[in-house]
């Protein structure tokens, strides 16, 4: 297949096409190597896919309406996934404009170019977030997810929305998933465990929210990964059974569809700093701190309808997870 990925220099896009690239289908990354975080990581993480010889490397933003549909009509892919976003929860308290910008205005320059250029399957990124206030664990696609309470979350549930709509009145297949905590090698540097590792080896403390008493859905990035392409095979159809009498959140009359792809076991924050001190042979400093506004306390995927649908069920355990990012941590920066 032709995929086009936006977001190929970022932490799953690049392990996606990675993995898209070795079976041998074709790959146009989009990206525009913003400065969020280190752009040298991107650039590395592009190095690694940029030398297969059907990988086709294209530098825009997506708020481009013309570039994009330019992109749509010159590369003409069969399917598409969008991971390119602003991400992050605490950065939409101070930069909520950039969320606006990347993922609602790009995402709908996507929806135009799939929707004039026959694509086959939309697969896009959704979050955990958008679970916002609900208390009903595990988190089930089936539940409703009208609380957010960050920008970021309410990002997501907007391009669920009108990925939608799109699907409702255009025929657009196109598949949502809901990304829990992920976390591995060539990780975002803004992520926990990137910070954890950086500031642990340099003897200096780390800020440990809402006292430790997180539970988090931590997710390795392979797992993911697998669960991406194993969606984006399959390409959403109507659910048969849907009745708007008794609306299914989770899918629809539509060809769409929502997943979650997560652990489905969740693991606290203080056992996940035990695990990397472990793989580190080194303390950790902890400074305790309130939980910050826009997080949530808990998270947990109800993966039923992902195994269900693509025989799919994430299972790395994070001390496995966190020993292989270590490893990586470690050869990378040359500690």
């Amino acid at each position: 297949m032709k995929v086009l990925i936006t977001g190929a220099a970022g932490f799953i896009g690049s392990t996606l096409a990675h993995r898209l690239l070795e079976r041998g289908d074709e790959v146009i990354g989009i990206d525009n190597l913003n400065d969020y975080y280190d752009v040298e990581l991107k650039k590395a993480r592009l190095a690694r896919i940029s030398k297969h010889k059907n990988f086709t490397d294209v530098r825009i933003n997506l708020e481009d309406r013309e570039a994009v549909a330019e992109a749509f009509e010159k590369y003409k892919p069969n399917r598409v996934v969008n991971l390119a976003a602003q991400a992050g929860v605490r950065y939409s308290l101070e930069n909520p404009h950039a969320y606006v910008d990347t993922n609602i205005v790009g995402f709908v320059n996507i929806l135009e170019g799939c929707r004039h250029n026959d694509v086959e399957h939309l697969v896009f990124a959704s979050s955990s977030s958008v679970y916002g206030s609900n208390t009903n664990y595990p988190f089930s696609i089936h539940n409703n997810v009208d609380h957010p309470v960050s920008l970021y979350a309410a990002s997501k549930k907007s391009n669920e929305l009108m990925a939608h709509t799109y699907s409702h009145l255009f025929n657009l297949p196109t598949t949502g998933l809901r990304f829990f905590t992920v976390y591995g090698p060539w990780g975002r540097p803004d992520m926990a465990l990137f910070m954890f590792t950086k500031n642990i080896l340099a003897g200096k403390p780390i800020d440990v929210f809402n006292y430790g008493d997180h539970k988090r859905d931590f997710t390795y990035i392979d797992d993911i990964v697998e669960g991406v392409i194993r969606t984006l095979d399959k390409i959403a159809t109507p659910n048969p059974d849907w009745t708007g009498d008794a609306p299914d959140p989770g899918t629809s009359n539509a060809p769409w569809r929502i997943y979650n792809i997560g652990n489905n076991n969740p693991c606290t924050l203080l056992r996940y700093i035990e695990v990397l001190e472990d793989c580190l042979g080194k303390k950790a400093e902890k400074n305790m701190l309130p939980l910050q506004p826009g997080d949530v306390p808990y998270t947990y995927a109800n993966t039923d309808d992902l195994m269900n649908d693509v025989g799919y069920k994430p299972d790395t355990s994070v001390e496995d997870g966190i020993a292989r990012f270590v490893e990586w941590y470690k050869d990378y920066y040359k500690v």
